[in-house]
């Protein structure tokens, strides 16, 4: 578990040096590091070493190693070019001299043009929905195990409210596609670059799930091991991260061990402020 606090001092990093840093993690339920947090924080060390006039409008980075959430992660940036109106950087992380991480980055000035978006779903509001937690009540004592495992796993900063069922606890097999709200527990003043690395964090959650929605049958009576293989994430407008933001998320395909998904986000309003694509492993344990 971990609050907002906590979550902003996670991703703020210790500086070594100009392209050199060092962070600490998150203890996860499943004892190893969460790609969310390696994400929020590769982009603030990429963050650190570009002009205040650019801001961040994609990433995309490979997950190598599962991390070791007992070990500090080293963060060097590679200066790939520093142009008139677009900034580039690559980031890899380190522990014990393995590369864990890499990613790649590119900033832009902020620059007026052409300006479209397709329409957000329209599906039931947050305020009549309830959290995945609230949900997963009936595990208390129908698995309390289960249960125990769920709430170690969930983090406290952010608040989910799932349209429909929680996928982990769905037991029927669905079209794989899902909807959930989602926004931080706690108000916020935050500059552009930490709301930026908050919802690179969020953004992981619940994403390579919804590939697992088609074969959810097969896959509540067997044990599967899930691990994010790469992530990509688009900024296309400015939002703020405490108002409730809709996750729309489809996985066109899943083959060879692998899910595929993809998501939309939007404000409240309707506009799309991002989108993301992750693949990641769903192998059966043997």
């Amino acid at each position: 578990m971990i609050d907002l606090t906590s979550l902003i001092s996670l991703l703020q990093l210790e500086k070594k040096d100009t392209h050199h840093f060092v962070g600490q993690n998150y203890k996860t339920a499943w004892g190893r590091v969460f790609g969310g947090q390696v994400l929020g924080q590769s982009l603030h060390a990429a963050y650190q070493t570009v002009p205040n006039d650019r801001i961040a409008h994609s990433m995309h980075g490979y997950f190598i190693l599962g991390g070791d959430i007992d070990i500090p992660i080293d963060f060097h940036v590679d200066a790939i070019r520093n142009g008139r109106s677009f900034t580039t950087r690559r980031v890899v992380a380190y522990q014990d001299g393995k590369a864990i991480f890499n990613m790649a980055a590119s900033f832009h000035l902020n620059e007026k043009g052409a300006d479209h978006q397709i329409t957000m779903p329209n599906v039931l509001t947050p305020e009549i929905l309830l959290t995945d937690i609230q949900q997963a009540e009936s595990l208390k004592e129908d698995d309390p195990e289960r249960y125990q495992h769920l709430m170690m796993a969930h983090p406290q900063v952010f608040e989910f409210r799932p349209v429909g069922k929680a996928i982990y606890l769905e037991t029927e097999n669905k079209p794989p596609q899902s909807h959930i709200w989602f926004k931080t527990k706690e108000k916020i003043r935050a500059n552009t670059p930490l709301k930026h690395q908050l919802l690179a964090f969020a953004s992981d959650y619940s994403l390579l799930l919804s590939a697992t929605l088609p074969h959810r049958k097969d896959f509540k009576t067997q044990k599967i091991y899930y691990a994010s293989l790469d992530h990509a994430l688009w900024f296309h407008r400015d939002f703020e991260i405490d108002n409730w933001l809709l996750y729309s998320i489809e996985s066109p395909s899943a083959s060879n061990a692998r899910g595929y998904a993809r998501g939309s986000i939007f404000d409240r309003s309707g506009k799309m402020i991002a989108s993301v694509s992750q693949e990641g492993l769903m192998r059966k344990f043997k």
